[in-house]
């Protein structure tokens, strides 16, 4: 027999309920693109985390507020109902021939970009792919700083906040170094979920919500944990067409 620990707002799950562990949260709504083993919902029984204050769906009022913010700080935003409409917006505005890369973002495989890439489909020339085939240490790392001004950086966003900034956090600064100023172009891929009221929540939810649950993936995938070491707040870009958010109707990575 299951039994149920906890119900939470996870409206990307199911119309049904799902059974699960007694160690582990019940769920329900409608599904995301895809589960993956490193999605939230796998993470969260061991993170001790609050999941109804920081991962929690914004009234529509919220959203359409933050879009108009985001816009008015020079940022473009892209709405979107679910994952594989946020895959078929990347496909759309990146053009072939395309010099991309992309920053380690559980939402990038749950929408399926990682997967689409790694398929060999895309026709973009992918830079990952060309780091991760360079044995030498040296030369990768090289390649890796080179990456940063791509035509094309693919990211995640772990806040959002209503007053129109962006955060994120990483532990060496390849996932955010190209934010300010390096890539050409800048989209970052992101659920609803990461809407906040203010910049100091948003600053919290990566310190009290992100960053666990990333340290138990990093420690179980990379066999060490993460870190709380390089951030980034992107309050307003100057460039016109710039930096792209691809806002997803959905509750998505961490």
């Amino acid at each position: 027999m299951t039994s149920y620990c906890k119900v939470i707002d996870a409206s990307f799950l199911g119309n049904a309920y799902c059974k699960v562990r007694t160690d582990m949260y019940i769920v329900v709504g409608k599904p995301m693109t895809k589960i993956t083993e490193y999605s939230a919902i796998n993470v969260i029984p061991e993170a001790h985390v609050d999941v109804e204050k920081w991962n929690k769906r914004p009234s529509d009022e919220e959203v359409v507020s933050t879009i108009s913010t985001l816009q008015q700080h020079g940022i473009k935003v892209i709405h979107v109902k679910n994952g594989k409409n946020a895959l078929d917006i990347l496909k759309t505005i990146i053009p072939q021939d395309a010099e991309v890369m992309d920053g380690a973002s559980v939402t990038l495989f749950e929408i399926g970009y990682r997967e689409f890439l790694d398929s060999g489909r895309s026709g973009w020339k992918s830079l990952r792919a060309a780091i991760h085939a360079e044995n030498d240490y040296t030369k990768r790392r090289e390649l890796r700083r080179k990456s940063m001004i791509a035509q094309y950086f693919i990211s995640g966003v772990n806040a959002i906040a209503q007053t129109g900034e962006l955060v994120a956090c990483d532990t060496g600064g390849s996932r955010v170094g190209a934010w300010h100023f390096a890539a050409h172009r800048l989209i970052l891929v992101c659920g609803i979920n990461k809407i906040v009221p203010t910049l100091d929540d948003a600053l919290s939810r990566v310190r009290e919500y992100a960053y666990p649950l990333e340290n138990i993936r990093a420690t179980k995938k990379y066999g060490e944990p993460s870190q709380l070491g390089k951030w980034v707040i992107l309050a307003n870009e100057e460039e016109e067409g710039r930096v792209t958010v691809v806002l997803v109707d959905e509750l998505l990575g961490y």
